[in-house]
């Protein structure tokens, strides 16, 4: 491919991605899709995919041209048209029957299954087809759909907003604010695509969240997950603001038989709901959790601490993705919050790494995000948490 082709092919392609993110959080358990139509080189319809059992991108931008495309139009879609009729027809069957001859594609489906197969129905009808094109930014845009259709289970992330020397808070707990205002509001960004979010007791007792996406659009409550294996947080008569809020339905507790019925009653008679799991610990289950969270069709889980939890999913090896905002901030105090802990990492080849890492800049911060690498021996250190 000649280098203004290319470049030709990724401006299209940019635009076919903003069309995509307007389904930012709207779409599970369906990926984001956007498609454009391009004419003489020329945009003359543009879709996208605004949630599951609607049209998909493809057939938008079809429905708003209005007509047939002329010859040697060219469809740009970030992710390979589906060939199965599922709820809405295969797209590669509308792609072909519009008489469309180029398209050009940015992701491959993940699903081993079709992956590919799209573009194999589509050059067999004749058409033209050119693959990989932001192939990667087209794929990071779906990071929690690419897991869940190939592992079948919600994708767990999570997120620390951190000096730069590692610490969340003081040796006295001061931690707000340690980013500023522009990587707060990206934190809110990504509570409103990730479908659910995770805290643990000790974050609920101290920081009193509402786990809420408070963006330009208004505020959204995703599923609000608390992990309380002893029901700590329903101790007290001044109880927290997810038990108690406009969005308390959407609160689930997720502990164990160790915090007693008497409160798991008292948190259903208020409307919070609970999910109570077999532990002879006080630490709820990983693996059960997620498999709990699969067959309520969760498909992504947004950890916001605290420090115990994450540390204790990375031990465990159930963290899949982390999200680390790093401030220009620097303590220097051996004493300071720590977020990361409870491993003994004694060579650099047994450390935890990140791929597919993405960086990006908010003012004086910086986000760096990716899919956690674990190494073949992880030794955990004497030391344990509990995540009740």
């Amino acid at each position: 491919m000649q280098t203004y082709e290319l470049l030709t092919h990724e401006r299209f392609m940019r635009r076919a991605l903003d069309l995509a993110r307007q389904g930012w959080g709207t779409t599970h358990p369906n990926p984001m899709v956007g498609a454009v139509i391009v004419e003489q080189g020329e945009i003359v319809a543009e879709g996208f995919h605004s949630k599951a059992g609607e049209p998909h991108a493809e057939i938008m931008a079809l429905h708003h041209l209005g007509r047939l495309p002329r010859a040697g139009a060219v469809l740009y879609v970030t992710l390979e048209p589906c060939s199965t009729e599922g709820r809405t027809g295969a797209c590669t069957s509308a792609i072909i029957a519009a008489g469309l001859g180029h398209v050009v594609a940015g992701a491959t489906d993940p699903n081993p299954v079709h992956a590919g197969h799209g573009f194999e129905v589509l050059r067999a009808a004749g058409l033209q087809v050119t693959t990989g094109v932001l192939s990667e930014d087209c794929s990071d845009l779906n990071l929690i759909f690419n897991h869940w259709i190939v592992d079948q289970k919600p994708l767990i992330a999570a997120k620390a907003a951190v000096t730069l020397d590692g610490k969340i808070a003081t040796r006295t707990n001061d931690s707000q604010w340690i980013t500023g205002e522009l990587a707060r509001a990206d934190v809110h960004r990504w509570r409103r695509l990730f479908p659910s979010i995770a805290v643990g007791a000790g974050t609920v007792m101290s920081d009193n969240p509402s786990l809420t996406s408070r963006t330009e659009e208004g505020v959204w409550c995703p599923v609000r997950f608390v992990f309380d294996g002893l029901l700590r947080t329903v101790v007290d008569k001044s109880l927290p603001k997810v038990y108690t809020d406009e969005f308390k339905d959407r609160t689930i507790v997720v502990t164990t038989p160790h915090g007693g019925l008497g409160y798991v009653r008292k948190l259903q008679a208020m409307g919070v709901q609970v999910w109570n799991f077999d532990s002879p610990t006080v630490r709820a289950p990983i693996p059960e959790f997620r498999q709990r969270c699969a067959e309520a069709g969760i498909t992504g889980v947004y950890i916001e601490g605290g420090a115990q939890m994450i540390s204790e999913l990375i031990q465990s090896r159930q963290l899949d993705y982390l999200f680390v905002y790093r401030a220009p901030i620097l303590l220097g105090d051996d004493k300071a919050r720590t977020v990361f802990k409870g491993l003994r990492t004694e060579k650099l080849i047994n450390a935890v790494q990140l791929e597919g890492v993405r960086h990006t800049s908010f003012g004086p911060d910086q986000l760096m995000r990716g899919r956690m690498a674990y190494p073949q021996k992880l030794q955990v250190d004497e030391t344990t948490f509990s995540m009740g």
